[in-house]
């Protein structure tokens, strides 16, 4: 069969040629479209999607209660401490709900989507490291390929949307992978030029973000590549230009004063809480039933890392053949020691080795660059630009309507543009490049982007159970309702009803109800009886309200859930 292309349209060759070709002029021109790219992917469903259960609703609620109580240091989830993150995040999110009341938004507190914006920031700036960083390497064509493939893909995608740690840690890794690539490569081409203090400086304050968005992750990322890249050229002297004794001493400037001021408070709780229940347990055992065995991640690998994963394989034997260069030694020592530790880790969540995966965009756009990418018939591979938007969009499209969210017709014409453009790519790919296809797959993800997040899920209330009880709370009437949750006590609930929500049983609801008209008990269906029981025998009065029927989307379960209101039926 003779595949012909056009030249007319955006995404034909010379469509394609032509915006390449204009981004990558110049600098500010390739920032300015890798902006709008991140725009575009993350953006859709970004205010429209309610509190994610779990981790998002931790952390927004927390920093919620920073903001309450005005106390900057300490940690809490309601009365419980919440030693398992540092601060760095909760900082970031609260600036941007202070920010928001001083430009006179109203109730930025009680709107999740401005606990993302940290999140959205670091999504970008990580992008626009990747793209920075890779400049050490490639040409910058080939940087903003690179750039492009972490602006399209799947997890950094996923993680722009919540609020919380790594897409800010990503921000955070790969400018000090890319201030550590370029001190490195400096020195291997002239040893013992003075480095200046620009790279010194962004790599040792990087590694003081990291460490206080997520610990000691960035530490053990880049120590792991100082010690292969020593190990492998048999010496270390390159690390004196880093100018370690001054890094050091800025590093503990920056990180050392909030350490100090949760231990002066916490004592033991806080080393206990985030070495000994949070690293240590996640190292050794499936931590909150995350376990999984080795070689979970490089599966994931190739759903997670999409678009950019199906050049991946055609990409490994130029990458092979070229690991003795020194620019392709240091990206191999970035990826694949860290690699190995997280398949070891007993713990695996697909974000964990987001901070990796530049490492692997910069060297398939090297692979790019030179013309060394396998070619010829390889359908089996690179049908994976067709086989993602036709799996999401059929599993997407049904799902919305098995959940009674009708036909979805405004999704379709996403849904059938998505598949157009991943055929395009696949069937291209011999007459066009891989720079075409990735572009044309990148154009898919954007529109897989817009109808999962910015059509689909929004309007799915279904999904989000706390948000339907929180609608039916503020419409009872009540300028400040109390509530007791008995059951389904996800984070969100508490994130939406307010910090002062009682998680407790059916016995410790009835109690509840009886002192107040406007207290409110939000009830599981596996708790009703019990509920019932306790009221009947304690004379309690109370009414109901509609019922919630929904899915719980941090497990996947149904849930039903009553909500009853003290004394009789108005």
């Amino acid at each position: 069969m003779t595949t012909t292309t056009t030249d007319e349209g955006p995404f034909s060759s010379r469509g394609l040629l032509r915006f390449v070709d204009y981004a990558s002029a110049a600098h500010w021109r390739a920032v300015l479209c890798l902006v709008a790219l991140c725009l575009l992917a993350f953006l859709p469903g970004f205010t429209g999607i309610p509190p994610v259960d779990r981790d998002e609703a931790r952390f927004a609620q927390a920093t919620k209660q920073m903001l309450e109580t005005g106390d900057y240091v300490d940690i809490h989830f309601q009365d419980e401490v919440r030693y398992k993150k540092p601060v760095g995040i909760y900082w970031l999110q609260a600036a941007a709900v202070k920010t928001a009341a001083a430009l006179g938004i109203h109730s930025p507190r009680t709107r999740i989507w401005f606990y993302r914006f940290p999140s959205l920031f670091g999504a970008i700036g990580g992008v626009l490291m990747t793209y920075w960083a890779a400049l050490a390497f490639v040409r910058r064509r080939a940087a903003l390929l690179a750039a492009a493939m972490m602006a399209c893909s799947v997890l950094l995608s996923v993680e722009a949307r919540l609020a919380k740690t790594d897409a800010v840690l990503l921000f955070t890794a790969v400018a000090a992978m890319g201030a550590l690539a370029r001190v490195y490569l400096a020195q291997r081409r002239l040893p013992g030029a003075d480095p200046g203090w620009t790279d010194p400086a962004i790599f040792w304050t990087a590694l003081a973000g990291g460490m206080l968005v997520k610990g000691p992750v960035i530490l053990m990322v880049a120590g792991l590549a100082i010690v292969t890249v020593a190990i492998l050229d048999r010496s270390a002297r390159w690390l004196l230009a880093l100018r370690p004794v001054l890094g050091l001493i800025w590093f503990a400037l920056l990180v050392a004063p909030w350490f100090i001021a949760i231990l002066s408070k916490s004592g033991e709780t806080f080393i206990a809480d985030s070495v000994g229940h949070d690293m240590l347990s996640k190292i050794f055992s499936g931590q909150e039933s995350h376990g999984a065995p080795f070689g979970t991640y490089f599966l994931l690998f190739w759903v997670t890392f999409w678009p950019g994963c199906v050049l991946a394989g055609l990409a490994a034997p130029s990458v092979w053949r070229t690991r003795k260069i020194p620019e392709h030694r240091f990206l191999l020592a970035w990826l694949v020691p860290s690699w190995i530790v997280f398949e070891l880790v007993a713990t695996k969540l697909p974000h964990y080795v987001l901070p990796l995966y530049p490492a692997i965009a910069i060297l398939i756009a090297g692979v790019i660059e030179r013309g060394t990418m396998l070619r010829g018939r390889l359908e089996f591979g690179l049908i994976g630009w067709l086989i993602y938007p036709v799996a999401v969009s059929l599993i997407a499209l049904v799902g919305y309507i098995m959940l009674g969210g009708g036909l979805g017709l405004v999704a379709w014409p996403f849904a059938a543009a998505a598949v157009i453009m991943g055929l395009v790519a696949w069937r291209l790919y011999d007459l066009d490049g891989a720079a075409h296809s990735l572009l044309r797959g990148c154009a898919a993800a954007l529109l897989v982007n817009g109808m999962v997040f910015g059509l689909l899920i929004p309007a799915l209330p279904d999904l989000f159970p706390s948000k339907l009880i929180a609608d039916e709370l503020h419409d009872a009437g009540c300028a400040n309702p109390q509530v007791a949750a008995v059951g389904f006590q996800e984070p969100s609930l508490v994130f939406l009803l307010g910090t002062g929500t009682r998680l407790t049983d059916a016995s410790g609801a009835v109690d509840f109800l009886k002192n107040g008209r406007c207290r409110f008990a939000v009830v599981d269906s596996r708790s009703e009886r019990s509920f019932a029981r306790f009221a009947q025998a304690g004379g309690l009065f109370y009414s109901p309200m509609p019922r919630i029927d929904a899915i719980n989307i941090s497990n996947g379960r149904a849930v039903s859930i009553a909500i009853f209101r003290a004394g009789p039926a108005p």
